[in-house]
């Protein structure tokens, strides 16, 4: 979700094959960059959406109108920023021909090795894609909101379901491993101690598998705070845990945990930090979400947490707590613990 992308998406305003939106115009931007940059004489006013607390809060800084999911509809025009998985990415284009007025435009944009292309092949045989143009590394098709948008939107619901996962867990397409629980995740629940007590956090709680399998094993716990970069992993999280969990005190945060401070203190963390943005390899993501469990865990209170093997993780641990350790690891990972 690069700057490159958001120009390759404006790309056919700016070159022309697309008329610029006058000043009455509004234009829903789904997935929305941080560091978009309309073209000039591009009048429409622009809701941008933005899922990641990251961006979210980037785009809000910047001076963006920006929801964490879709708001209204009636748009002349939609704009999507697609990512890399494939069903999150149709669930965005049914959104947006749902939103768009009929015979509203909606433009759609990403890198070529995101499937843009295949993407476009899909949609094709649901709905008419007008033209497409290739830029800055990535293609841009557009189509309109035809009286085929209906059932294109049906179609593409249809082949993204939400999805229930064994023990009832709720998820859906672009959820991180929404398909199973994460194998790190399920590693370091098999391996949390008994007996736990008092306030505990789940660092990154994704759709809940962690809290629900805490609270399972930890009847004790006062309460579970879960904090979350993702607003759809949010929402998943509180379904799952009033569902699977129902007799724990339950908080849902929409955090970054990098950048806003935790306002409460927690005798017990349990962590699978992410430890990729886009392609990229970012072991800082980890680093800074144990600093952020540094402070806010208690004198005493310990930290759990999951890594691939090669993560340097010990490091930072060693700078930030009393103590620490590990307690097992296989062929992918190892579980470290740390006390405050």
């Amino acid at each position: 979700m690069g700057d490159d992308f958001a120009k390759t998406l404006f790309h056919p305003f700016e070159a022309g094959l697309l008329d610029m939106p006058g000043g009455q115009a509004r234009a829903l931007f789904l997935n929305a960059a941080p560091d978009f940059r309309p073209p000039r004489g591009f009048g429409a006013a622009i809701a941008a959406v933005q899922d990641f607390r990251p961006a979210f809060l980037a785009l809000k800084a910047a001076g963006h109108a920006v929801e964490p999911q879709p708001q209204g509809e009636g748009y002349d025009l939609a704009l999507v920023l697609v990512g890399r998985h494939r069903g999150q990415n149709e669930l965005w284009i049914a959104e947006a021909l749902e939103r768009v007025r009929p015979g509203g435009r909606v433009v759609v944009a990403g890198g070529k090795t995101d499937g843009i292309a295949s993407l476009a092949k899909r949609l094709s045989v649901l709905a008419p894609v007008e033209d497409r143009a290739s830029k800055h590394h990535g293609v841009v098709f557009w189509l309109r909101r035809g009286d085929d948008a209906p059932a294109a939107c049906r179609a593409l619901r249809q082949a993204n379901p939400q999805t229930t996962l064994e023990g009832g867990f709720r998820t859906a397409p672009g959820l991180f491993s929404h398909e199973r629980a994460d194998a790190g995740s399920k590693l370091l629940a098999d391996s949390l101690p008994a007996g736990l007590k008092g306030a505990a956090a789940d660092f990154g709680a994704g759709w809940g598998y962690l809290s629900v399998r805490l609270a399972a094993l930890a009847p004790d716990l006062a309460a579970i705070d879960l904090y979350e970069a993702g607003f759809c992993a949010c929402e998943a999280a509180r379904a799952n845990m009033a569902a699977l969990a129902p007799g724990v005190e339950a908080r849902v945060v929409w955090c970054d945990l990098i950048a806003e401070p935790v306002g409460r203190r927690y005798d017990v963390v349990v962590m699978n930090p992410p430890f990729h943005q886009g392609r990229a390899a970012e072991p800082a993501i980890g680093e800074g979400m144990i600093r952020a469990a540094s402070k806010a865990l208690k004198p005493g209170g310990r930290l759990f947490l999951v890594a691939n093997r090669p993560l340097p993780y010990e490091a930072v641990l060693q700078r930030h707590f009393s103590r620490h350790g590990e307690t097992c690891r296989d062929a992918r990972f190892k579980v470290l613990w740390a006390v405050r």
